[in-house]
């Protein structure tokens, strides 16, 4: 990918991937999409900003408070009314897959 994170997940994980819905992604303000595929250091930290090292199932969530994605921001973790993360609602969870599992949600979390 422009970004090489396909580089960074192909590794030996495992890794928790919140992956937003193709909806998520439209309700972005108009350009937003264009512009950061024009500024490759951006994307890469936006896409690192949904990306955390280590497996996080959704029954694991209720008992975190934060996680730190691969950016090194912070998360806020909310499990009161369903699972939110950064503010994204978690509309499915627990995708499994080799290398760590993937949750979708229903915005893109920015830095």
């Amino acid at each position: 990918t422009a970004a090489n994170l396909a580089e960074t997940l192909s590794g030996p994980g495992p890794f928790t991937v919140f992956a937003p819905t193709d909806e998520a992604f439209a309700k972005l303000p108009a350009g937003t999409v264009e512009g950061l595929l024009n500024d490759i250091p951006a994307l890469t930290t936006i896409l690192k900003h949904h990306v955390v090292a280590g497996t996080v199932m959704a029954a694991d969530a209720a008992a975190l408070t934060t996680a730190t994605p691969l950016d090194g921001g912070d998360l806020v973790i909310d499990a009161t009314d369903g699972v939110t993360i950064g503010g994204a609602k978690v509309v499915t969870a627990d995708l499994v897959c080799d290398n760590g599992v993937i949750h979708v949600i229903d915005s893109v979390m920015l830095p």
